[in-house]
């Protein structure tokens, strides 16, 4: 059974006015914050896709139509993408509607998938304009899309969500010109201020489930295997301030992978669109599960419970599991 101990105060002060869309600007030195409640019975439902934005190409579009199934079956409250919105350089500018309706709001069609989309940056996204997926003329065309800051936390009651910039962490990065660092230059500032944050929103919250969302992998066993930038810098503040799972993309693949050492859980959902790399490489924690190709990932949430699905292109299980804790904890 995994455990944590609760916190008391919040300290990170946001107004609220609508689920998942208006957003009062945070204090300085504090993750902005998005509010959106569970479902009357305390339950949330969760969707996760990422590496997806190709224009309904290679297999985007049967990814989409699952996940309008399995968003109906399950009634998703909100879906998480992963990053790598939109390929190969993400956009050009915050007018370019076209290429953002082409991969995003021309595919996501049903019904069930008209909820909010809350978002990280992928390094195919830094290699456009990396603040356009953050702007409101970006929102107007479509209001699902919430890119509120590049990192920022979801705060549904039971569970937050820690969405975290992961591709300034990446140091290779910084010898390729293409890269766009405005508002992240220079990067150690960047990136000491975005871990203290992090750790003391984790340190304050009070949520059963602390669940952390970056683009790049932690411990890998497909294509790019583990990111060593990550493990050095971000994984220490994870397993301080008790995050039960990292989310991520990066790797075009679905996977569950355990930590030796600690309770977090490694979960990638990167099957959005192109995969079948066929390339794998080994990671010291626990891989648990792998499938090499498109799908998705569904979480289903309660005070004392955590259930999860990856799903391939028919809408078909690959693969669940479930996670306990105990409600006297909070």
């Amino acid at each position: 059974m995994m455990m944590r101990c609760g916190w008391s105060a919040a300290a990170v002060v946001v107004v609220v006015v609508m689920v998942g869309v208006m957003v009062a600007s945070p204090v300085t030195g504090e993750l902005a914050r998005v509010e959106h409640p569970t479902k009357e019975d305390g339950s949330l439902a969760v969707l996760v896709v990422g590496d997806w934005g190709r224009k309904g190409q290679y297999n985007q579009t049967l990814v989409a139509t699952q996940m309008g199934v399995i968003g109906e079956e399950l009634a998703a409250d909100f879906i998480l993408s992963t990053g790598d919105n939109f390929y190969n350089d993400g956009l050009t500018g915050d007018n370019d509607t076209a290429s953002f309706q082409e991969s995003f709001t021309n595919i996501y069609t049903a019904d069930s998938l008209q909820k909010p989309w809350y978002i990280v940056l992928g390094n195919h996204d830094y290699t456009g304009d990396a603040l356009a997926q953050q702007s409101p003329a970006i929102r107007a065309v479509d209001s699902r899309w919430t890119s509120i800051n590049k990192s920022f936390i979801v705060d549904s009651d039971i569970a937050e969500f820690f969405l975290v910039d992961t591709v300034p962490f990446v140091q290779k990065y910084w010898n390729e010109s293409k890269f766009d660092w405005r508002q992240v230059a220079p990067r150690d500032t960047y990136l000491s201020t975005l871990l203290t944050d992090l750790g003391d929103a984790m340190s304050q919250s009070n949520a059963t489930w602390k669940i952390v969302v970056g683009h790049h992998t932690i411990s890998s066993g497909c294509e790019h295997g583990n990111t060593t930038d990550l493990v050095a810098m971000l994984l220490p503040v994870l397993k301080t301030y008790g995050a039960d799972m990292y989310i991520n993309g990066h790797d075009h693949c679905l996977q569950r992978i355990t930590s030796i050492d600690s309770p977090l859980e490694f979960i990638t959902s990167g099957g959005g669109s192109r995969a079948w790399a066929g390339k794998f490489k080994q990671t010291s924690d626990k891989l648990e599960f792998i499938y090499d190709g498109q799908g998705f990932l569904s979480m289903q949430l309660t005070m004392a419970e955590a259930s999860f699905a990856f799903y391939d292109v028919t809408g078909a299980v690959l693969y669940s599991w479930q996670l306990t804790k105990s409600t006297s904890t909070n």
